[in-house]
């Protein structure tokens, strides 16, 4: 039996290969996978060119924003770029500062303390940019939901700009401008762009209202790390963003990206949406998670290659305590929901001893291992912090949204939240969300899934199909590299490679065809390993010597029917 519930995807109807005649016909069935259907929509998403980009004079409240924000600009006014603690609020502060500043503007960055400040505005922090002559405060990636803090900053004398992409709350904070996509009235043609790409999008409406053609692309690395970071979906104008924003990464001049990149390992050049979400993003997360996120901040504008040299240094150290942190969380909550809540549909489970920066790490492994929705929490003596993650069956800040009258704050996506609660009220969280996840998910197998995009034998895994799924790229959440599944597979060696055997190495043949793979995190299973297997994989090039080759990302397997499987 497989480990994972596999979702073939349906062939497309006979007529989609009529329509499309232009691509091969595998081509086809992988846009329509992905919602492309007509010829024109094909043409958009494999050309992934700027008529995606929106203009952003279309979004909610742009005209009062950018009036409010020349206003500032003119009248030499001190601004404030008020950003979240993760690497899109990061990318999104950098962003505004360095291209407010490129046109005059007197620009500083703030940044909260994810344990002392917490997410969002905070009262404190405002009382101190007031004191220090800030008039103006434009949020990134954050506000949304900040009603009672924009109320406070006006009796301050401070005007908000609110900059986000955040699910939008039952009332708007009365700010001189709430920017936002998903906003219900917003006429923008895409609704899911990163904190990152809604700063953007204020800059570029700033310059078309001063009738300024500027090149903004030297902003679009820091868009691309953004957007990947946050998965946020890789379709859209997220597409273009994230494409273009890549070949600006791997040609960047920012000694802070390139010093991070150099310590990491990444290779700068080759440098895809895989490096972003498994390299070069943790390293920016980490210093929100354990630290202060400014230092990420910095890194990111440092002018000088000692100054970077030093805080990517610093943002290894902060690394490799995070990763430390999150495994000692994640096996203490895996250890109590399968100690106490086995067969329950929703994990809940919390610790004074849960450092609040990486419970929203091990909510999305957890998530992603029992494929239910979890929730992780930071239990204070009278007030925790919690993470949500979800899965595409629960939507969870809905799930919030209803549980508000036990929450003092909360805000976020449908498969990612936060929220903070009086710790009395964990209790009765839990079993509100429990009977909502049971009314919601009774009866839906929840084994973790994997979507499979067409059935097919290696033999025609050929290096003219390569290159057409390199014309999908880039990957991420929304636009997933292709998945396939080949049946009967003869295995010619297996082996249990990585430091606990945790991984599996294994050389594969159908017909005369042979193929390296590997499944990562599938060395427990080796005792499950036959002579012939279905396999469900993705196709990836292993960089090893100096040298490429194409292999096999394994991500389940089975034993054939001929072997006693399913």
């Amino acid at each position: 039996m497989s480990h994972f519930h596999w979702n073939i995807l349906p062939t497309p109807p006979a007529e989609q290969f009529s329509r499309i005649k232009d691509l091969p016909p595998l081509m086809v069935q992988l846009l329509y996978n992905r919602g492309i259907k007509t010829p024109e929509e094909a043409e958009s998403f494999l050309s992934a060119d700027e008529w995606l980009s929106g203009d952003p004079m279309l979004l909610p409240d742009m005209e009062k924003a950018v009036a409010r924000l020349y206003r500032a600009l003119l009248s030499g006014e001190e601004i404030a770029i008020y950003g979240d603690f993760d690497a899109d609020g990061v990318s999104a502060t950098a962003l505004l500062v360095q291209a407010l500043s490129s046109i005059g503007g007197r620009v500083t960055p703030y940044i909260p303390h994810r344990i002392e400040e917490g997410y969002g505005l905070n009262t404190v922090a405002l009382e101190g940019l007031s004191k220090r002559g800030v008039s103006l405060v434009i949020t990134v990636d954050c506000g949304i939901s900040d009603i009672d803090e924009v109320k406070q900053a006006q009796r301050m004398g401070l005007d908000i700009i609110i900059t986000d992409h955040h699910s939008i709350p039952p009332e708007l904070p009365p700010a001189v401008a709430s920017v936002n996509p998903k906003r219900a009235d917003s006429n923008y043609p895409f609704l899911d762009l990163a904190g990152v790409g809604v700063a953007l999008k204020l800059f570029q409406g700033l310059l078309k209202s001063l009738g300024r053609e500027d090149d903004v692309d030297y902003l679009l690395d820091l868009v691309a790390l953004g957007t990947v970071t946050d998965k946020v979906p890789l379709v859209g104008e997220n597409r273009y963003l994230v494409k273009r924003g890549l070949r600006v990464l791997n040609n960047t001049n920012r000694p802070g990206l390139l010093e991070m990149a150099f310590l990491s390992g990444a290779r700068m050049g080759r440098l895809d949406t895989e490096s972003i979400s498994w390299t070069l993003g943790p390293r920016l997360n980490a210093a929100g998670r354990v630290d202060r996120a400014i230092t990420s901040y910095k890194l990111l504008v440092a002018s000088s290659f000692d100054e970077a040299k030093e805080l990517a240094l610093l943002l290894e150290e902060k690394n490799a305590e995070r990763q430390r942190l999150t495994e000692e969380v994640i096996a203490s909550a895996r250890g109590k929901h399968l100690a106490t809540y086995v067969d329950s549909p929703l994990i809940m489970v919390s610790g004074e001893d849960y450092p609040a920066g990486v419970v929203g790490i091990a909510a999305g492994r957890l998530a992603d291992e029992f494929h239910r929705p979890t929730i992780v929490i930071e239990q204070g003596q009278e007030v925790s912090r919690g993470s949500a993650r979800s899965i595409p069956e629960f939507d969870i800040v809905s799930a919030l949204r209803d549980s508000s009258d036990l929450l003092t704050r909360f805000g976020g996506h449908p498969l990612a939240a936060g929220f903070t609660l009086p710790t009395c009220n964990i209790s009765s969280l839990h079993q509100r969300l429990l009977d909502m996840a049971r009314r919601k998910l009774d009866g839906l197998d929840l084994r973790p899934q994997i979507t499979i995009d067409a059935e097919m034998p290696l033999s025609s895994l050929s290096g003219k199909t390569i290159r057409m799924l390199n014309a999908l790229s880039p990957y991420g959440y929304g636009n997933p590299p292709p998945t396939f599944l080949t049946r009967g597979v003869n295995v010619i060696e297996c082996r249990s490679v990585g430091g606990r055997g945790e991984h599996l190495r294994l050389r594969l043949q159908d017909g005369e065809v042979r193929w390296h793979g590997i499944g990562f995190r599938l060395g427990q299973f080796i005792g499950e390993v036959r002579a012939e297997l279905d396999i469900v994989y993705n196709i990836e090039v292993d960089e090893w010597a100096g040298g490429e080759m194409l292999e096999l990302n394994i991500l389940d397997f089975q034993p054939s029917a001929s072997q006693g499987g399913a």
